[in-house]
């Protein structure tokens, strides 16, 4: 029986990984392939066109990202050519082989300087080079294919690769305390509930659904790094001392927006997408990490 193909990049990070952990759990009414640069470079975009005249997916999840922000500021060039310039080419290879392509961006596309959740369609200006990379991506993408699904996202973690979740929990069992940045307020996200959310939204592609355009995702709750490193803390029974910090006080090379909490009402409303609290989802994803 044919099952249409959907290609995801960026198998190795956390979504790409998640998305290829239920592929092994689940019986899916698609095929799946899951790549990396090894078999499609994102960092070389002249090289992407040879990957589609071997492979005609029906479905292209862009899960693949330079998402180390503070080195995006000197190493633009390769910021851009990933973010930026091969997600465009991959919506021009996918409109001519009538593909959908979803694509994965970010909240660090706002300034932060918001005080409601920002709309999909609400005016970017990003702060630092990655949020500006990740925009111009947006922007390519949803100029050359009409069938493109950009979904946002902010604060990811997973039981896979290096994030915060992680990082906190290896501090905490090191040191007594801990100093945790406090006025940068948004939402966590599990990665194993975006990758569900994903392929939800392909099935109702497939099912007829005809959505198209920019969406955000994200668990529900607002909170602060403080907030969520306290959480951890308490959810792990670790015993560090977590203490609340300004931003002022933590410089980083790429600034960070305050504010960053994503509407999520639109893909509730067009693909039916449950949200998930995200104590809920952190407690799930410790489990697996204890």
């Amino acid at each position: 029986m044919y099952k249409p193909l959907v290609v995801v990049t960026g198998k190795n990070g956390q979504l790409g990984w998640e998305l290829s952990q239920l592929k092994v759990l689940n019986q899916f009414q698609f095929d799946f392939l899951f790549i990396d640069k090894e078999e499609m470079d994102m960092g070389n975009p002249a090289s992407i066109p040879a990957f589609f005249k071997q492979y005609k997916p029906q479905y292209f999840i862009n899960c693949g990202a330079y998402t180390l922000v503070d080195k995006a500021e000197t190493e633009k060039e390769l910021t851009l050519a990933i973010n930026a310039t091969s997600v465009g080419v991959i919506a021009e290879e996918c409109a001519k082989i009538n593909c959908t392509l979803i694509t994965i961006s970010t909240d660090y596309v706002f300034d932060g300087n918001g005080t409601s959740p920002y709309l999909p369609n609400q005016a970017t200006d990003p702060l630092n080079y990655y949020g500006f990379s990740k925009r111009e991506g947006e922007e390519l993408a949803m100029k050359i294919n009409p069938k493109t699904i950009i979904v946002r996202t902010s604060w990811v973690y997973s039981y896979h690769a290096n994030n915060f979740v992680k990082t906190m929990l290896r501090l905490m069992k090191e040191r007594s305390e801990l100093k945790v940045v406090g006025d940068q307020v948004g939402s966590p996200t599990w990665a194993a509930d975006l990758a569900e959310a994903l392929i939800k939204i392909v099935e109702q592609l497939q099912a007829g659904n005809t959505h198209y355009g920019i969406y955000h995702y994200s668990n529900s709750g607002v909170i602060s790094w403080y907030d969520f490193a306290v959480a951890i803390n308490k959810i792990a029974g670790l015993s560090c001392n977590v203490l609340s910090i300004q931003t002022s006080d933590y410089p980083t090379p790429a600034k960070r927006p305050a504010y960053s909490v994503l509407d999520k009402e639109s893909i509730v409303n067009d693909f039916g997408i449950k949200l998930i609290d995200w104590k809920s989802s952190l407690r799930k994803c410790i489990s697996l990490l204890s």
